[in-house]
């Protein structure tokens, strides 16, 4: 597929989102992650906590269910309060996910005034939209108007220079090292000031 404008990736990476859903939480396993992503034994757990290490041990296992008081002294422990025992992790923070894009192995997208290359393309449902782009335009005057889309946006100069174009700010010129961070509904355009195409790490959001 062949995409003839940023604002189409935009629009085809919310439309390979989807709801998410919540898994039933179970106080048990709860409780032992809590536990072990601070790298504590069941021991230490429930020296911080208060409680028997036996009592403990059957609270994570769902032998056994705690009185408010026991959640009181186990949230107490954790640092955390007790609704935070019953909110589960979220959906990505239980799959942790992750991909991995080689050097040149990106998905090449071209338009007239950008070259894309999508990161991390394979991976769906994302809340970011990362690519490298190579900035072929030199005159403002070769986009047909001013790109807008939802969400913001952020761009770092990885070589070259150029000059970044908004609707209600003067034009900004930056170069390698230099970046912008925008709201994306605010029209905007990017040329290349270099002799060679300048070329950019660019993320926006999907939410």
């Amino acid at each position: 597929m062949t995409l003839t404008d940023p604002k189409s990736m935009i629009r085809v990476a919310r439309e390979a989102g989807g709801e998410a859903h919540v898994e039933p939480l179970n106080l048990g396993e709860r409780v032992r992650e809590l536990r072990r992503s601070r790298g504590w034994t069941l021991e230490e757990a429930a020296v911080r906590a208060g409680l028997a290490r036996s009592t403990l041990s059957k609270i994570e296992n769902g032998q056994m269910s705690p009185t408010y008081e026991a959640l009181k002294k186990l949230a107490g422990g954790l640092a955390i309060s007790v609704p935070q025992l019953f909110t589960p992790p979220s959906k990505q923070q239980v799959m942790g996910r992750m991909a991995v894009t080689k050097a040149g192995e990106g998905q090449a997208q071209a338009t007239v005034t950008y070259e894309h290359e999508l990161l991390a393309a394979h991976l769906t449902k994302k809340q970011m939209l990362p690519y490298r782009a190579t900035i072929r335009a030199r005159e403002l005057e070769e986009f047909d108007g001013w790109v807008r889309h939802d969400g913001e946006e952020f761009l770092y100069v990885l070589t070259g220079v150029i000059r970044l174009y908004t609707e209600f700010y003067e034009p900004v010129e930056l170069r390698r090292g230099d970046s912008a961070y925008y709201d994306a509904a605010m029209g905007h355009n990017v040329i290349s000031l270099s002799e060679e195409d300048a070329t950019l790490l660019w993320v926006t959001s999907l939410v």
